[in-house]
């Protein structure tokens, strides 16, 4: 199961790669300027998603890269990577990746800085 959940990791990585194109992906947003609420959203992502997920790189640590990740048109799921989507992966976990509990005020801040990748 832990072998198919993370190949899944990486065929998500490749369709997001895919889903760019041969274009390069935008580049993310300097943290010199970032707002308050994509700082703090930044905190949280080292606190709680940063050993699994790299944040401005699409190759998979042990979880997909996250790039581009709302800049994408749809996820390999097919679904469009809205906020909604997101928020309910984070919170309830998907294959591999487990479930993270954040007050609404983190989950908010941290999808401010997902925008910013």
């Amino acid at each position: 199961m832990r072998t198919s959940s993370f190949a899944l990791c990486i065929v998500f990585a490749g369709c997001a790669l895919a889903a760019a194109g041969c274009r390069s992906l935008p580049p993310s947003k300097a943290e010199a300027q970032f707002t308050p609420a994509e700082s703090r959203g930044a905190q949280v992502y080292r606190a709680k998603c940063a050993k699994c997920h790299r944040p401005n790189d699409t190759r998979p640590l042990n979880g997909p890269g996250l790039q581009a990740l709302t800049k994408v048109e749809s996820m390999p799921s097919g679904a469009p990577p809205t906020d909604e989507r997101l928020s309910n992966v984070i919170i309830h976990g998907r294959n591999m990746m487990p479930a993270t509990q954040l007050t609404d005020d983190q989950m908010s801040d941290l999808l401010a800085y997902l925008h910013t990748l």
